[in-house]
């Protein structure tokens, strides 16, 4: 048995012990130019999430997902429940859009943008260095038994978590139901809105959980995305990887000094690894190639006097001496896809109107008839109507009859007549009313018009609609 801590078994994990259980994780600090890019970027992220709730655009928030009225706003545009097919484009546009990123820079996703990465390295590990030390002193502070000085230290860490973790949740709720909305709620005692509160609460400890304690297990267990990349990748992708015709032989006591290659075998690539790897032994799952061995091994190069890039970003066929492709046949897929799915998107928006009427049959029965004395008995046809609106001027939505002959026969009666339509969504209902004998073998199609009848008489028809009347084929 190799008494070397980092040379493990190939197939075991560092996470893991013989038994199987966790083996706790102290990446050591690293400096480099990689380090300082993705910081920046990080924190570029982390603005955008904070400040883009509070945005408006056109009197909306920029983008709100308002599940429980099934409203969705992006951009100014806004998407219902019934909108099933521009939402499931939106979301193919983003996972193909992931994957054409794959295919050409990895998984540069999970290393520069990942909200796990992002929050973790970002702020989660500052903190802990801040309060506990460098990798040796909080590996020596949890080994160590409980004391003052440890309490105060693991207290104040989890205290500044959960701060931390209650703006991340309040954030994301600000997504969901609106970040002015949301402040709102906070200024009113948390019974009244005991359901978002709850949810605040899971929401938070779930953050809590994961970026204070789960951590690099996320990314190795429950994260499919690791999973995917296999597919996404092939030998012209960019990955973090090690040179192996550089660097082998390693320095040991068994190599001579004149075969040796240009590592030499220092384990700072292990030692700064959030996953625990060893990038040495070629791609891997475990990899969320965040760059920190690629910055730990150019320091050790410099100081050694050899060039940098021993570790490096580059793809398989590069590392292999072979000629590469940036672009290729897999992106080349990726990217018509992308291309079908945005011109679709945008041919289905162009062809959506403000305003979006609904008409739903009534629950009840197809139709009613209404008994009256001396005279024919009236069929009535009820329909729920729904108006998805998201124009900027009200509204003054009325029903009318485009056939002269039928509008003396069929009275059209609208409880609100006419219904006012505002920004969102408005529900009303609309009856039509006729004798028997205006039917055809028990049915009829009815030509509307929806109008708006402006507040100066003005009349515009909106557009026109067929509608189904039904009665008894008696």
């Amino acid at each position: 048995m190799n008494k070397n801590r980092f040379e493990l078994h190939e197939e075991r994990l560092a996470t893991t012990d013989e038994s199987g259980h966790r083996v706790y994780l102290y990446p050591e600090d690293v400096k480099g130019k990689w380090k300082d890019k993705r910081q920046l970027f990080f924190w570029f992220l982390i603005f955008l999430y904070m400040v883009v709730p509070w945005i408006h655009f056109k009197g909306k928030q920029i983008i709100l997902l308002d599940i429980p009225k099934r409203e969705f706003v992006f951009f100014g545009s806004t998407f219902y429940g019934h909108d099933a097919p521009m939402l499931v484009l939106v979301l193919l546009g983003f996972v193909f859009t992931l994957g054409f990123i794959t295919s050409i820079w990895g998984r540069v996703w999970c290393g520069w943008a990942c909200p796990q990465t992002v929050f973790i390295d970002a702020i989660y590990r500052k903190i802990e260095r801040f309060i506990e030390g460098k990798a040796r002193a909080r590996k020596e502070l949890d080994q160590a038994p409980w004391t003052l000085s440890k309490i105060l230290k693991k207290s104040l860490k989890w205290t500044l978590y959960i701060i931390v973790s209650l703006h991340i949740s309040h954030s994301f709720i600000g997504y969901f139901v609106g970040a002015r909305e949301l402040f709102s709620i906070t200024l009113n005692p948390p019974a009244e809105h005991m359901h978002l509160f709850i949810t605040m609460l899971v929401i938070t400890g779930i953050i809590i959980l994961d970026f204070g304690w789960f951590r690099e297990q996320f990314c190795i267990i429950a994260c499919p995305y690791g999973r995917f990349q296999s597919v996404m990748m092939d030998q012209s992708s960019l990955v973090v990887g090690y040179d192996a015709k550089r660097g082998e032989p390693r320095r040991s006591a068994e190599v001579p000094k004149e075969n040796e290659g240009d590592c030499i075998n220092c384990y700072h690539c292990v030692k700064v690894c959030p996953t625990g790897i060893d990038i040495r032994r070629g791609t891997q799952l475990e990899c969320i190639a965040c760059t920190n061995c690629i910055d730990a091994c150019d320091e050790v190069m410099i100081k050694v006097g050899k060039p940098t890039g021993l570790i490096r970003y580059d793809s398989e066929l590069g590392f292999e001496g072979k000629e590469k492709k940036t672009f290729h046949l897999r992106s080349a897929i990726y990217l018509t896809l992308i291309f079908a799915i945005a011109t679709t998107f945008v041919f289905v928006l162009s062809k959506s109107a403000d305003l979006r009427v609904t008409f739903l049959r009534g629950s009840h029965s197809p139709f009613q008839r209404i008994e009256r004395e001396g005279n024919p008995d009236e069929i009535v046809n009820h329909y729920k109507l729904t108006f998805d609106y998201t124009g900027t001027a009200p509204i003054n939505l009325s029903i009318r009859a485009v056939n002269s002959d039928l509008a003396d026969k069929i009275n059209i009666v609208m409880p609100q007549n006419p219904t006012f339509i505002k920004d969102g969504h408005t529900k009303g209902n609309v009856f039509f009313r006729f004798s028997q004998d205006v039917l055809d073998h028990g049915s009829l199609t009815f030509p509307v018009e929806l109008i708006d009848v402006q507040e100066n008489g003005i009349i515009k028809v909106i557009e026109k609609r067929d509608i189904k009347l039904v009665g008894p084929l008696e």
